[in-house]
């Protein structure tokens, strides 16, 4: 792509509406800028919830006197700029609602803490499920010594969920630099009998925020996103939605016991 990406590109890029090349030169841009990743996950999500919202009336057939050829007719007729105005804007509804068009107000909001973890979280993921020798910093035969230390980085305890029960085994792990934010991250790897990959990205607590469940697609690659008090955790994979929501409930179910588990006692009277 020769000129340079703006955000109306990336904008037409969470509706669907680039040619495949163009499409594929974003999707690389995205994979080495989080925050334009996380921009346009929250774009597809407000695309798909107005999608779900207008359905019904979307797929109701346009009236006559809403007809584009009647409209430019009658916009012919009168030099009116306020009927200029209105019969665009009906124009628009008759062509069908495009969810890209009411998510450009959205398009200066800064994405949230919740969805640049989730941005850094796949983009972590991309790269790193690529790697054959590389792909971890310790392996899953030092799992106790990977086990402490990412824990010692991040100064909360976590584990390493057993996922064999969904056919997944432990690779290893790695630490990453996360953001300014939420400090240190950590990423675990597990690869299934087909090398087939999920990783398991996990951060302090978000400071300022309770329970938060979320799941967003960045292109392709699913992720599964919660934080608590105590971490927050992001299950990334490309495997059906189905087969994730599996992986990410035995995640979350092994990790939140872990919490429990070391929870300070309270104190007696």
């Amino acid at each position: 792509m020769s000129a340079p990406m703006t955000r109306e590109m990336l904008m037409a890029f969470a509706d669907g509406q680039l040619s495949p090349a163009d499409s594929a030169a974003v999707r690389i841009y995205l994979e080495t800028h989080a925050d334009a990743a996380a921009e346009v996950a929250l774009l597809q999500r407000q695309r798909d919830a107005i999608a779900t919202l207008y359905a019904p009336a979307a797929a109701e057939p346009v009236p006559a006197r809403l007809r584009v050829q009647r409209l430019a007719a009658e916009q012919s007729r009168h030099h009116n700029v306020r009927v200029r105005w209105a019969a665009a804007a009906i124009i628009l509804v008759g062509l069908g609602l495009g969810a890209g068009w009411f998510g450009r107000a959205y398009l200066d909001r800064s994405p949230s803490a919740n969805d640049q973890l989730m941005a850094s979280a796949v983009y972590a993921h991309n790269i790193f499920v690529a790697e054959k020798r590389h792909a971890v910093e310790v392996v899953a035969a030092e799992q106790d010594h990977l086990v402490s230390w990412l824990s010692n980085r991040l100064a909360t305890p976590i584990g390493t969920p057993d996922l064999t029960g969904e056919g997944f085994f432990l690779v290893g792990g790695r630490l990453l630099p996360g953001d300014p934010k939420t400090g240190r991250a950590a990423q675990i790897m597990y690869e299934n009998a087909a090398a087939e990959r999920v990783t398991v990205y996990i951060t302090a607590a978000v400071r300022g925020q309770g329970d938060v469940y979320e799941n967003a697609r960045f292109d392709q690659t699913e992720a599964l996103f919660w934080t608590n008090p105590f971490i927050t955790c992001t299950v990334v994979g490309t495997l059906p939605d189905a087969q994730m929501k599996t992986i990410g409930r035995a995640v979350y179910q092994q990790l939140t016991a872990l919490e429990e588990a070391n929870k300070p006692p309270e104190r007696q009277g």
